[in-house]
């Protein structure tokens, strides 16, 4: 439209019964400019953190496939993505000032003509949320690795997938993602990573423990080298090191050689899911004997080395223990707790901890989650947990 000259204004203020004398002398008359409309412009609300990481010049990532909500991700942390609506209207409008500017630029002409370049009556609000994860072990599942002389590797069948592959497919930031690949073992052959197929792990791992038990070595002081010499005429070097550095915490002595301190609760509980993974469920008693007896001399095994991994039903009789591994469970909440329901009505805390610890939240705790999803109530002088909802 026409450029309004002030008479006009005064006479619109004078109409909306405005005082003039109460506002600041500019005036920003606004049309739309040739290319605005709504949707060409996304608004984007940040913390103040995120913000310095951009204006630092790092990106963020928007991660998700097309069936998966999606997330934001930066370098180190993940955001869930909600559209927030507004009651008003925002307008985009280039080198628009503020009272603030105005005021302190006092000689500028009085009346502003601005063009609006967009608007939007919505913008993305940003959760920190638990990086998706879950599905970084399924993919690497597809094909784990079953040892160099593998048939299935000698195709070129398999999946396989580089740390850009992974990127791109896991909604999580790329330091979660890295972290998440060392939780669960993961080691990279030829450029790809893989997750070992669990016999050969064990495999690998009863090799290791078997050449401790003959050179009689203590278990906090298992020379590499010495390792890689003996057991390198049987599998690869990068898997014996691969397999000292999952069950062992790497150090180097005065001397500058490499030894390793085995994890004595990380190797019972593989040879705990090894002995469990062969039966639907095991007679407690007999299990505990047979376990003990099979771990390397001088470890000491204990249930509670086994959180997370097994559980055991203390109502039948005799007692008895079965696997159940909190990886096999879902990620969302609400289908955690109906798939534990599923599997037992009523639980102690200390039994569900396990397989619920990793929903929490940022400073959450079990308790809240346990308030959130599950009724109390007392069983002979126990408090125990079932569904807050019926359980299909």
């Amino acid at each position: 439209g026409a450029m309004r000259s002030r008479a006009e204004v005064d006479a619109t203020l004078q109409t909306a019964k405005l005082n003039p004398a109460e506002l600041l002398p500019a005036v920003h008359c606004l049309s739309f400019g040739p290319q605005a409309g709504a949707g060409d412009c996304c608004l984007l609300q940040l913390e103040p953190g995120l913000c310095a990481e951009l204006e630092a010049g790092r990106s963020l990532v928007i991660r998700g496939e097309k069936d998966e909500q999606a997330v934001l991700c930066s370098k180190d942390k993940t955001y869930d993505m909600k559209i927030a609506d507004t009651s008003n209207m925002l307008l985009f409008i280039p080198g628009c000032k503020t009272p603030e500017q105005l005021n302190a630029d006092q000689g500028s002409c009085n009346i502003i003509h601005s063009q609006i370049a967009g608007f939007s009556n919505n913008y993305w609000e940003l959760r920190r949320c638990r990086p998706k994860l879950k599905k970084l072990r399924k993919l690497l599942m597809e094909d784990p690795y079953e040892g160099p002389d593998s048939q299935k590797d000698q195709t070129l069948a398999f999946s396989k997938y580089t740390t850009e592959d992974l990127l791109s497919l896991i909604q999580a930031s790329e330091e979660e993602i890295l972290h998440q690949l060392q939780v669960i073992d993961a080691c990279k052959i030829e450029g790809y990573w893989r997750i070992l197929e669990f016999d050969y792990e064990m495999k690998l791992l009863n090799h290791v423990t078997q050449l401790i038990d003959s050179e009689s070595w203590s278990l906090n002081k298992v020379p590499l080298r010495t390792c890689l010499e003996e057991l390198g005429s049987l599998e690869p070097t990068e898997m014996i090191e691969h397999i000292l550095l999952s069950y062992g915490r790497k150090y180097i002595d005065d001397a500058g050689e490499v030894y390793f301190e085995m994890c004595e609760d990380k190797i019972c509980r593989a040879i705990a899911q090894m002995l469990l993974q062969n039966a639907v469920k095991f007679n407690l008693s007999e299990f505990q004997e047979v376990w003990q007896q099979s771990v390397p001399e001088g470890m000491t095994t204990r249930l509670d080395q086994l959180k997370g991994l097994a559980l055991v039903d203390k109502s039948s009789r005799p007692e008895t223990i079965f696997l159940l591994k909190v990886e096999d469970l879902p990620e969302d909440n609400q289908e955690r707790f109906n798939s534990l329901f599923s599997i037992r009505e009523k639980w102690t805390e200390v039994d569900i901890t396990p397989y619920i610890q990793d929903l929490c939240a940022e400073k959450q705790t079990v308790g809240a989650l346990l308030t959130k999803y599950t009724r109390s109530s007392m069983q002979n002088g126990v408090k125990v947990y079932n569904s807050r909802r019926p359980i299909s």
